[in-house]
């Protein structure tokens, strides 16, 4: 079986993968990364979102074996250097932007790319960018309102829900 190889999380690593291997098992299996969560397999929910050279990917429908030399940046990654909450995860556990916490590293990974893309979003554009992505506990107004403080923005205007 062929090794696939790409630099996760900022290092370097590597694992063998079938050309079928899609990237979800691959970071799960193969190297161990378990906080991509995989919900559906059939890329309607976003919970297995990750970053893929900077843009937002469902690892459900991607090869590993197509990626290999990329850049993947998963929910493991998004961590502080001393292993505090980064600034998007902070936000969604201050603004309660989840429950379960199973869509959480989708949502968190699509929020990283939607922040790189325009810093200062506003909510209707938070709102059609996470579309992609499935909540069933929070109603996504927290979500949003995480999104918001994320991005600097103050979150007292947010139109209810």
């Amino acid at each position: 079986m062929p090794r696939v190889s790409m630099k996760v999380n900022g290092k370097p690593m590597a694992a063998e993968a079938e050309g079928r291997t899609l990237l979800s098992a691959y970071l799960r299996e193969g190297l161990g990364l378990t906080g991509t969560h995989v919900g559906c397999d059939t890329s309607q929910c976003g919970a297995c979102v990750v970053l893929v050279d900077g843009a937002a990917v469902k690892a459900c429908t991607a090869f590993a074996a197509d990626l290999d030399g990329a850049e993947v940046t998963t929910i493991e990654g998004m961590a502080n250097a001393d292993g505090s909450l980064g600034r998007i995860q902070q936000a969604f556990q201050d603004y309660h932007g989840l429950q379960c916490g199973f869509c959480t590293p989708g949502m968190v990974m699509s929020t990283a790319a939607l922040l790189a893309e325009n810093p200062k979003p506003t909510e209707d554009e938070v709102r059609h960018y996470l579309e992609g992505n499935i909540c069933r506990c929070t109603g996504y107004q927290n979500i949003v309102r995480a999104v918001m403080a994320a991005s600097g923005q103050d979150t007292t205007a947010l139109a209810a829900e």
